[in-house]
């Protein structure tokens, strides 16, 4: 059977089914939901189109969908987050239409956008809300009637989609899958944490133990990257806006000031906010010769590109993903992978094993929605704590660990109001 698709190059199958089954081998949990889903097909004839990250641990996540029975087809929700291999073999390999090409322009990534959307999906799946999006507007009239609810897995999307339902236009339920503790606590901090320096170094080999770097919010991501950033020798200082989170970071050993404080510091500067222009005219006037920036958040508008496009004298490729901004005074500043994911963009994005928590809980939730969407209102839903802890104890079980459980008598202390008068 022939499937719509569109891919870099087909003939790179062969090499994405290897990476494919390498992130398997650190995805327990999600094999162990495939081989259930595989006997029990609780997502029979269900269309599900996927607007995420096009990697190996999104290939197994598809995987696991299909094994449910689901009609699934993929688009990419970042124009540089895609793996050509990967893309290719979810194709050849897993039958699974996938339109996604890494560096795509926006008129390609659009399209894709839009192929995902005429499959008149019955459950979506965003990172980023992208196809969301696409179905509220004009283009999505005609399919948004076959959506019972969506999953959201990034910070960024379920920002976006709880605006949504606070302006009363969402029209269908979505489970925000990145509420759940072993989506955030985990995929957020370690994941992003490693995989944000990782793409970093590869694309500049510099080396951070000296360096002091500068980190834009104290979220579970960003303070990932602080914790890893401090691990490998650097000197960290902190920006927020949240006196909670501010004094948090205090208190776990970083500096914390104001922006325009930090940039004449700073070697390389990390964002990972949700928010826009993190890093902006006012801190690249201040920023010392030779300064990196990067960017971690789901879109590229942390860093102000256009904004140190004005102040540039010229700008060229340094090296690939970084892009050497010649200032009037004779500075040059660097910007990582045009200020989109660096993790993505010039790695591999979140280790295999924190993803599989992750997109356990994507699978889970889809069989969730798919029971339960009709006593579901247009509202974002976190994830029920039944499948977070399910997720977690599989997580356990697949690391061999073991832990304790509280005997009738502490059941009992623990529910009383007079124990120990």
């Amino acid at each position: 059977m022939s499937i719509d698709y569109d891919v870099a190059d087909i003939n790179l199958a062969a090499e994405g089914k290897k990476r494919i089954e390498w992130a398997e081998r650190d995805m327990p949990v999600l094999r162990s939901i495939r081989e259930r889903f595989e006997k029990e097909k609780p997502l029979d004839g269900v269309r599900i189109s996927g607007c995420l990250h096009i990697t190996t641990e999104t290939a197994n996540l598809a995987r696991t969908l299909k094994a449910g029975g689901a009609d699934v087809v993929l688009c990419a929700s970042n124009p540089l987050s895609t793996q050509d291999p990967t893309a290719a073999s979810l194709v050849a390999d897993y039958g699974i239409p996938t339109h996604a090409i890494k560096a795509e322009d926006n008129e390609t990534y659009y399209k894709h956008i839009k192929a995902a959307v005429t499959h008149a999906p019955m459950i979506t799946m965003d990172d980023g809300s992208d196809i969301v999006y696409a179905l509220h507007s004009d283009d999505g009239a005609d399919y948004i009637k076959n959506v019972l609810a969506g999953t959201e897995e990034t910070t960024t999307g379920v920002i976006r989609q709880r605006a949504m339902a606070a302006d009363g236009v969402l029209k269908f339920p979505i489970v925000a899958v990145n509420d759940a503790k072993t989506k955030h606590m985990f995929d957020n901090r370690y994941g992003t944490g490693q995989s944000t320096l990782d793409g970093v170094l590869r694309a500049t080999n510099v080396l951070l133990a000296g360096k002091t770097v500068v980190v834009g919010g104290y979220g579970w991501c960003s303070r990932g990257i602080a914790m890893r950033a401090s691990g490998m020798g650097a000197n960290v200082i902190v920006l927020e806006v949240d006196p909670l989170l501010a004094l948090e970071a205090v208190m776990d050993g970083f500096r914390v000031m104001k922006g325009v404080e930090a940039a004449p510091l700073g070697d390389l500067f990390i964002t990972a906010t949700g928010d826009i222009h993190v890093f902006a005219v006012e801190h690249f006037e201040r920023m010392k010769d030779g300064a990196i920036l990067a960017n971690s958040g789901h879109f590229n508008v942390e860093i102000d590109i256009p904004g140190l496009e004005a102040m540039a004298a010229s700008n060229e490729e340094a090296r690939a993903f970084v892009q050497c901004y010649n200032m009037k005074d004779g500075r040059k500043i660097y910007v990582l992978a045009d200020g989109r994911l660096v993790n993505l963009s010039a790695a591999e994005g979140h280790p295999a094993s924190v993803m599989d928590m992750s997109f356990a809980n994507q699978a889970l939730a889809a069989e969730y929605v798919l029971k339960n969407h009709e006593s579901l209102k247009n509202e974002v839903y976190s994830v029920p704590t039944e499948i977070d802890e399910e997720v977690a104890k599989l997580k356990l079980a697949a690391m061999g660990i073991s832990i304790d459980t509280l005997t009738e008598e502490q059941v009992a202390y623990l529910n009383s109001w007079d124990a120990g008068t």
